[in-house]
């Protein structure tokens, strides 16, 4: 069974694609950018602005499938400048916390939608 997730409290989706998508006890949680959903634009800052941005955006679409960061299993972080990786890593780090962390890759990328320093993907499970 597969059911859409979406909610307001995240940018709509800009494409044809959902916020996420729960399949049976797994969520897959489209890429996340910094856009302020209430905006729809790239929120004022640097990679740190972003980088929490991002977190409540995925937050958000979490929450809407009754689902937290301690569920996430796997998470994929673009960034459009490797050396933005250590401020990212202590920010991603603050808020997956706990005794299993989730499995994680992490790359620069050539371009991001909208200019966005960085998107992150994610896929939890509800066990």
């Amino acid at each position: 069974m597969k059911k859409q997730i979406a909610t307001n409290a995240a940018p709509k989706a800009v494409g044809p694609y959902s916020q996420a998508v729960a399949a049976g006890d797994f969520l897959f949680a489209s890429g996340q950018i910094p856009l302020d959903p209430a905006t729809g634009e790239i929120v004022e800052g640097g990679i740190e602005a972003q980088a929490e941005r991002v977190f409540l955006n995925l937050k958000a679409v979490l929450n809407e499938a009754g689902l937290d960061f301690s569920d996430v299993v796997s998470a994929t972080v673009y960034l459009a400048d490797i050396n933005d990786f250590a401020t990212v890593n202590t920010i991603y780090s603050t808020h997956f916390t706990g005794e299993i962390l989730p499995a994680r890759c992490a790359f620069q990328v050539a371009a991001l939608p909208k200019q966005a320093k960085l998107e992150i993907s994610c896929v939890a499970y509800r066990g």
